[in-house]
């Protein structure tokens, strides 16, 4: 409750103490409806990925923004809704539009599903991408490597897709060292779209 109400509810009380409580209950209720948008997925995932946001913070401080919104969506998966419409309804509310809103929904999804078949989505795995921090793998040929997080297109070559998280892909740690900074036909086709987005 804001300031401003508290002040309108003890003047109101003075004068008229039902209609004050009435107040407080609508003024609660109101409260309550905004701490449940707040909170649902679309919004926890959309503060994650609001342009203005990243923008603000260092290089690479992305990264850990993508472990938590995989471990948002995988709890969207768990509760039997569909992580697409979710991940639709967030890029709407972080205010992504067109080709780029399609393009970040897409890599939003499919971190989850590269997450999952890495088997990082179990109660560790999760608790830690909860807290941004990155998930030890636990099924295929880099088992025991940690999850990172990769640019597609190197950071190397576009510094400023640093914070694109269209641009931004879970890989195992080792298999992301040993990649290069090359521009292959995934990077070139990719920094089509995201310029053809307006970026």
């Amino acid at each position: 409750m804001t300031q401003a109400q508290i002040q309108i509810l003890v003047r109101l009380m003075r004068r008229h103490p039902r209609a004050a409580v009435l107040l407080f209950i609508v003024f609660a209720f109101i409260a309550g409806l905004e701490y449940f948008y707040a909170t649902s997925p679309p919004h926890r995932i959309a503060a994650l990925i609001h342009p203005a946001k990243l923008a603000r913070l260092g290089e690479r401080a992305a990264n850990p923004r993508v472990q938590k919104y995989v471990a948002v969506l995988e709890e969207v998966q768990r509760s039997g809704k569909d992580p697409a419409v979710v991940a639709s309804e967030a890029v709407a509310i972080a205010g992504l539009r067109g080709e780029l809103a399609r393009l970040t929904a897409e890599a939003m999804l499919r971190n989850r599903v590269i997450a999952e078949r890495l088997g990082c989505l179990n109660a560790a795995g999760l608790e830690e991408m909860r807290q941004g921090r990155a998930p030890t793998v636990t099924q295929g040929p880099y088992r025991g490597d940690q999850l990172s997080v990769d640019h597609i297109i190197p950071l190397s070559v576009m510094p400023e897709f640093d914070k694109v998280i269209a641009n931004l892909e879970l890989m195992p740690l080792r298999m992301n060292v040993k990649k290069n900074a090359g521009m292959g036909d995934r990077q070139h086709d990719l920094l089509k779209k995201l310029r053809a987005a307006g970026l």
